[in-house]
């Protein structure tokens, strides 16, 4: 309750009934967040400051759209892998004792699918673990998408993605108490799948020694209308401002290339064994041999249980269909000219 009211505070919002309506369900959600993470606390807090932080979660990084959704799921099916949840990331502070409370309103109220592609939603299934950090740490470029400053994509001027000064040591804290607490309920690899950490990857590689970084990439001519779709429903469903903003080609190129100059930049930092890189195409077209060799070359026990649970979810899977988007010759040419050197070396024409 507290970040939420000092969001409202140093942000405005438009009084019309979409709006207020949208305030009010977050005041009630935050109250109810803030009733559960004091009893957590009460309860909990003395074994999960004791509890040893996990040192070699998985992140999978890369630009939205890319696939890493659908990685996040696979790798998820390891029994030796844990990853963030619907509801976890939706009550960070809470849902160690919250669960049995929440299920029956999850299970009422969430959609079956995403809106923006089908993918299958429920309180128990992987999720972007942003929506954690922003609730936790209230500092997330995510701000901007729920509180639009200005007619430009939200990302395009953003250049900070972790806290400067003071504030930083304090988002760095209650992150890593975040995947701690995850770490203690489990006890399994942290499997994080966060696109916004493909700015972070130093940082996270510093808070987590043993750490381990998965690119994942896809045709930019694919990605680039798939995210304008994405963005501009998230923030039709979760804009507190009338200025909603829907991307244009030329935003997301730009946000795009900025995105690959760093993760090129600060990939080459790590070690080779700590990290590797996976095309959604070959992911899509080969899955369990893809996956045994990025486990392979990240030193990862691929085990016979988990080829098993591959194997089931992609034949349950089977009849998924993508989304399709059309692009015009002219945004084609903008794109290739644009991201030819992030496109070419990976054989994207």
């Amino acid at each position: 309750m507290g970040n939420l009211l000092r969001l409202l505070y140093r942000n405005k919002i438009t009084f019309r009934p979409k709006y207020i309506g949208r305030t009010l369900f977050l005041v009630q959600s935050a109250a109810w967040s803030s009733f559960f993470a004091s009893i957590e606390q009460l309860l909990l807090n003395s074994k999960i400051k004791t509890s040893p932080v996990p040192e070699d979660p998985v992140f999978i990084i890369g630009h939205w759209r890319t696939g890493s959704t659908l990685l996040h799921q696979l790798m998820n099916l390891d029994p030796n892998n844990s990853a963030p949840t619907l509801f976890q990331v939706a009550l960070p502070e809470g849902f160690m004792i919250s669960y049995p409370f929440y299920k029956p309103i999850f299970s009422a109220v969430i959609s079956k699918y995403r809106p923006m592609d089908k993918v299958k939603l429920g309180m128990d299934e992987p999720q972007e673990d942003e929506y954690a950090i922003y609730r936790i740490t209230n500092f997330s470029p995510l701000e901007k998408l729920v509180f639009p400053d200005s007619s430009d994509y939200f990302l395009l001027h953003e250049k900070n993605f972790i806290p400067e000064g003071e504030a930083q040591a304090q988002w760095e804290k209650k992150l890593v108490s975040f995947f701690t607490k995850i770490h203690y309920k489990t006890g399994k690899t942290i499997i994080s799948k966060n696109p916004f950490n493909s700015f972070r990857i130093t940082t996270l590689a510093r808070l987590f020694p043993k750490s381990r970084f998965i690119h994942i990439l896809r045709n930019p001519v694919d990605v680039v209308p798939s995210t304008i779709n994405m963005w501009s429903i998230v923030q039709q469903q979760n804009a507190l401002i009338n200025k909603e903003h829907k991307p244009t080609v030329e935003e997301i190129v730009t946000v795009y290339n900025k995105m690959m100059e760093i993760i090129n930049k600060d990939l080459d930092k790590i070690p080779p064994y700590r990290k590797t890189l996976v095309k959604y195409e070959d992911l899509v077209s080969a899955p369990i041999s893809q996956l045994k060799r990025m486990y392979l070359s990240l030193s990862l026990p691929f085990t016979e249980s988990f080829e098993n649970a591959l194997t089931n979810f992609l034949c349950e899977n089977k009849t998924y269909e993508k989304n399709t988007f059309t692009l015009s010759e002219e945004d084609k040419a903008f794109i290739h000219k644009m991201l030819n050197r992030h496109m070419l070396p990976y054989g994207y024409q």
